[in-house]
């Protein structure tokens, strides 16, 4: 995007702003002109370059006032909360800070001085919390990227209601510094976006370890970098889903019955749903009190009644019983794991229904209960997900879906949610090995499953230099071998290349069996990539099938 067109993107913002006239959208909008002077310094050519970003104010950004929705809270950093400042430094540009339910509590976006923030396309149902502020600027179409957090599903319930997505990372991928905690060590921030691929390359950006977040990870070595070929789901038993309204079980049904290239399976996830009742209901809630509880009781005059009421509460809860729910999440967590062995994830229903604001002021708490049904569980297990739409409804209304997976499994889920929602796969994670193969590994092979059992991901189609002959080694399975003979003294041979974690990486190597090893290999273009290779003595002992360009081509004997 060159510079004149990233100020005109500015100036589009704010005047789109001015037509939809939504201030409870915001709570502090940077005056049109900043953000035009920080536009023209934005380098063109970086990834995020042009990116309009609106943030939750609960988020700090430097030289903005932090509320948390909660006037007499204000304080104004000088730094920026890292995963921010990690957009900025990419060519985001921000915007705003926005609405939220007050002190991140709440799913519902009402909960707030600033007013409860408006569904983007009907004024008379709620935007969905404690996000609320942030999905409406991307849903109006004023920004790119919304900036949320998500501690009980503040980033995927919004999502859901208005029909885009919403990604929240396994704990502590995405830091935490600079953000006023909830439930310090169950909350994550998360990107809102109107597509997979602008969430998934901001979420991207925000990612890596960080010394100043205690709580901060990094992904493991043996992060899964892809799901399966043909992802197997689990799906909710039918007495799992009675939170559901009519409606939005029908819309999920129609969305199972949509998938393509997907398979699916029933199972109980009764034990998810027992675990998501501890965030509010048991003593995990004292991590609230623990955070603004010490505040909330000098009763500030602007502070929203339901919140108090949550947070004071939270101080009552005996610490043994705490320690006793610590215990119920591990088992669960453990279960959790059981029960998606064989799985690439699980498919739910995000939330249960689309409220109004008159029904959520009426029964404030029991529909925001009701709307975390599903979502709740997913930090206290170490869960990831990713909201996408799913089947709109018989009235034509959104209504989403989240592909939840075990902890570090993100790109798993971000492979289903393109699965489900028909688009290409972005790439999250980029850590990783490229493998070369150019036998019996390539696609459609034997022993393709060895790459996508450790979640290999295909990167692409290659060739090698001229410094390669293949030869048939002779060997059931039939497998060929890569001997480097020097450059111009072979051919281009045509392979597939994979990027593999690096803990699967050695374990396909351990299992290697002779004459086949691991080495650099030499591609086309002029990279050098780990690849197969064979020994010497091998190598002269096999068949030359060099003339026929790679192993697909060859006719080998026995090969299936």
């Amino acid at each position: 995007m060159l510079q004149h067109e990233i100020a005109e993107k500015v100036r589009r913002a704010y005047k789109r702003i001015a037509e939809v006239d939504r201030p409870e959208v915001w709570i502090t909008l940077r005056p049109e002109d900043d953000v035009l002077a920080d536009a023209a310094a934005v380098d063109p050519t970086l990834p995020l370059a042009g990116m309009l970003v609106a943030v939750k104010d609960n988020v700090d950004v430097a030289g903005l006032p932090t509320t948390a929705a909660c006037p007499e809270f204000a304080y104004t950093p000088e730094v920026t909360a890292t995963a921010v400042a990690r957009l900025v430094q990419q060519g985001a540009l921000i915007l705003g800070k926005t609405n939220l339910d007050q002190f991140a509590t709440g799913l519902v976006g009402t909960r707030s001085p600033y007013g409860a923030v408006r569904c983007a396309w009907d004024p008379e149902r709620v935007s969905g919390g404690s996000s609320s502020g942030s999905v409406a600027a991307v849903a109006l179409g004023i920004v790119d990227i919304g900036i949320g957090t998500d501690t009980a599903g503040s980033g995927r319930v919004p999502a859901a209601f208005h029909g885009i997505i919403g990604i929240k990372t396994t704990l502590g991928i995405v830091p935490t510094t600079g953000v006023v905690p909830a439930c310090a060590d169950y909350d994550c921030v998360t990107v809102l976006a109107s597509d997979l691929e602008t969430a998934t390359r901001a979420t991207r950006v925000m990612t890596g370890y960080d010394a100043s977040d205690p709580r901060s990870r990094t992904w493991p070595a043996d992060v899964r970098l892809a799901a399966s070929p043909t992802p197997r789901l689990a799906v909710p038993r039918a007495e799992d889903l009675a939170a559901l309204s009519p409606e939005y079980r029908e819309a999920f049904d129609r969305t199972l019955a949509s998938l393509n290239g997907v398979t699916y399976a029933e199972i109980d996830i009764s034990v998810l749903l027992d675990a998501a009742v501890l965030l509010y209901d048991g003593a995990i809630v004292a991590q609230r009190y623990s955070a603004v509880g010490e505040f909330l009781s000098g009763e500030p005059g602007s502070a929203d009644p339901t919140v108090a009421q949550i947070v004071r509460n939270a101080a009552q809860p005996a610490a043994h019983r705490y320690v006793d729910e610590l215990g119920v999440l591990a088992s669960a967590k453990r279960t959790a794991s059981e029960l998606l062995d064989g799985f690439d994830g699980l498919l739910l229903p995000t939330t249960t229904e689309h409220p109004t604001i008159a029904a959520v002021q009426a029964d404030p708490v029991g529909i925001n209960r009701r709307l975390g049904t599903f979502t709740n569980f997913c930090n206290l297990l170490d869960m990831a997900a990713v909201a996408v739409p799913g089947a709109p409804t018989t009235e034509g209304h959104p209504f989403g879906v989240m592909v939840v997976v075990p902890g570090f499994a993100d790109q798993v889920a971000v492979d289903v949610a393109a699965r489900v929602s028909d688009c290409a796969a972005p790439v999250l994670v980029d850590d990783g090995v490229d493998l070369l193969v150019v036998g019996a590994h390539v696609q459609g092979f034997p022993l393709h499953h060895q790459l996508t059992d450790r979640g290999a991901r295909f990167v692409g189609e290659v060739r090698t230099s001229d410094a390669y002959r293949l030869v048939d080694l002779g060997t059931t399975p039939p497998k060929p071998g890569l001997v480097r003979h020097g450059s111009g003294l072979g051919a281009p041979i045509a392979g597939e290349l994979y990027r593999m974690s690096a803990a699967g990486l050695g374990t396909f190597l351990a299992g290697l069996p002779a004459p086949m090893g691991l080495t650099s290999v030499e591609l086309s273009d002029g990279r050098w990539v780990t690849g197969f290779g064979c020994s010497y003595e091998a190598g002269e002992a096999g068949v030359d099938i060099t003339e026929f360009g790679g192993w697909r081509f060859a006719p080998v004997r026995g090969k299936s």
